[in-house]
């Protein structure tokens, strides 16, 4: 018979909003753990997962409640709300699945200037100093540093950079689609009569 009736559509949806609330404190939780044990020195990273996964909760929590109460503001707002992020993270995805080594180092480059508490964090994990040359003059919290035998890091990252592009986007896109079937679980859901409430009224 397939998940067609009103109790099967409210459970779909419900369970994909708990999906998406676990998934948002994971990120909370990993985001502040690595803050936590000084992993990341970066406040810009760390508060920016966070912010994410805060977004995340929220929406999932409206799409949680509007599932439960068949509640049609809060699911068209849901619906809406969760159209535009499938949106911009299929791009997102796209992107970093389509990119090339030449825009890749161009990126790399430019993230790597812009932030010092990064590039501290990238040269500790991987041993490394600097992004192209090494500066034996200037400072470096890497291991290497002392013994004067570190390598720049734009070599070491390249050799990653690809591979979390793809992982990043397969992942994006894997969400991305959950994303749209969340969109069409909420449109259909809404459109569904309640077999509790008065058979005349249609919400």
């Amino acid at each position: 018979m397939g998940c067609a009736g009103f109790t099967c559509s409210k459970h779909s949806l419900c369970a994909l909003n708990i999906l998406y609330v676990m998934v948002s404190l994971l990120m909370i939780g990993i985001a502040a753990w690595g803050k936590w044990f000084d992993l990341v020195s970066s406040f810009q990273v760390v508060g920016g997962v966070i912010g994410v996964g805060v977004f995340l909760f929220f929406v999932a929590l409206v799409g949680l409640i509007g599932a439960m109460k068949h509640h049609q503001v809060l699911l068209f707002f849901y619906m809406i709300i969760l159209f535009m992020v499938f949106i911009v993270q299929i791009s997102v995805s796209s992107a970093c699945l389509a990119i090339n080594k030449e825009q890749q180092d161009q990126l790399l480059e430019v993230g790597w200037n812009n932030s010092r508490s990064t590039q501290r964090d990238v040269e500790k994990s991987l041993d490394c100093c600097g992004f192209k040359r090494v500066d034996l003059n200037g400072s470096c919290d890497a291991a290497c540093f002392p013994n004067r035998s570190c390598v720049p890091c734009a070599d070491t990252i390249q050799k990653y950079a690809g591979e979390v592009l793809r992982f990043v986007g397969g992942i994006g896109l894997f969400f991305s689609f959950t994303e749209i079937l969340g969109v069409w679980l909420t449109y259909r859901y809404r459109n569904q009569k309640d077999p509790r409430a008065n058979p005349s009224a249609f919400l």
